[in-house]
């Protein structure tokens, strides 16, 4: 069983390594930052395969967008190297291996550059929505389809309500009597979860590529302008809607309050949070179609309520999927996330104002 310090030899990297250490502060994969006497610095994971069996097709997917975008960066006359994930390949010419204690690869890593867990500004939140909306500018003609589906039925909301009302049928914690309201709240909006989804097979809407994770903290950004650098964590890159993007980050960055916040009175849209990153993503996202566009506030309420019923159907089933830290940790993540949904459809109109100003219609 090899360490992570007898994986790095493996690549081809340029110089010796003197260290490696972990780094950052995800939960899924492990990372290490890896620094050579020649000052060359590289990003070694270890892939979590238990949250992504298919490691084969999720390196396909990386190895496919990171090329092409790093292809068209060079044409614009840009630094490919900082501005796009670079995965390093084996001395075999692979580009992950497997080993007893798991699956590894390697990045370059980006220096000089700077995470933000939080919006400290609105400003930050803008050039949020600028990195994102480059990068599905950037991926408009890449072909999604030729992508693996890396988890299957992500952001189906469609099927993520009738994984919720299985959970409710089975109610394997006993927990389901005492939470009616909610489950109320998301049965009331049962067609809702059916509208993108069936726009999609209807030709309505774009299959894109997505990044299906669209936090603050997966841009990486000028430590000194704070403009945006490069996205970053392509794991969940996939086939989707570019409305998935827009609408969770949105979900994740609008709002006034933790995730798990117990006080409600606390949790609301931030019309400007809304507005600003609207404003960034539509600034440099310019082939979205008239109905992508006419969909983008509502997005954000469908994506909002779908990761509230994940939250619910996890409470249900007795907290298997999502970690939690104290009793109940779930259905306060449920009730944010339901609060969030109940105050957008209040600022609705307010919403596809915003959308139509920066969309130019």
């Amino acid at each position: 069983m090899l360490n992570a310090i007898d994986v790095v030899p493996l690549f081809k990297i340029v110089g010796t390594p003197v260290s490696c250490d972990p780094y950052g502060c995800g939960h899924i994969n492990d990372t290490y930052l890896v620094t050579c006497d020649n000052g060359y610095k590289y990003i070694l994971q270890r892939i979590n395969n238990k949250v992504f069996p298919n490691v084969e097709g999720l390196m396909n997917n990386i190895v496919s967008v990171t090329t092409f975008l790093r292809q068209k960066t060079k044409a614009e006359g840009r630094n490919a190297n900082r501005e796009c994930l670079t995965p390093i390949k084996l001395l075999n010419d692979e580009w992950y291996i497997e080993e007893k204690n798991g699956f590894w690869r390697m990045f370059i890593f980006i220096d000089n550059a700077l995470t933000l867990q939080n919006a400290e500004e609105p400003r930050d939140f803008y050039n949020a929505g600028c990195a994102f909306g480059r990068f599905q500018q950037m991926l408009a003609d890449f072909p999604a389809d030729s992508l693996c589906e890396v988890i299957e039925g992500f952001h189906n909301t469609k099927q993520r309500y009738e994984n919720l009302e299985k959970a409710i049928a089975a109610n394997q914690s006993g927990r389901a009597d005492e939470v009616k309201a909610e489950i109320e709240f998301a049965r009331a909006r049962k067609e809702d979860c059916a509208v993108l989804v069936d726009m999609l097979a209807a030709g309505e809407l774009p299959l894109r590529v997505t990044h299906n994770d669209t936090k603050l903290n997966n841009v990486l950004l000028d430590p000194v302008t704070k403009e945006p650098v490069a996205v970053i964590d392509l794991d969940t890159v996939m086939p989707g809607l570019s409305l998935y993007d827009f609408g969770d980050s949105i979900r994740f960055g609008a709002s006034t309050g933790a995730e798990d916040e117990k006080d409600l009175s606390k949790i609301e849209c931030d019309l400007g949070l809304f507005e600003e990153f609207t404003k960034g993503f539509l600034s440099e996202c310019r082939s979205l179609t008239d109905n992508e566009i006419k969909m983008l506030a509502f997005s954000a309420k469908i994506l909002t309520l779908e990761c509230g019923m994940r939250f619910l159907a996890d409470h249900i089933d007795g907290d298997k999927y999502f970690k939690i830290h104290r009793e109940g940790h779930n259905l306060d993540r449920c009730r944010t996330q339901f609060k969030l949904v109940a105050d957008m459809e209040k600022k609705m109109d307010e919403m596809n104002k915003i959308v139509a100003k920066h969309a130019g219609k």
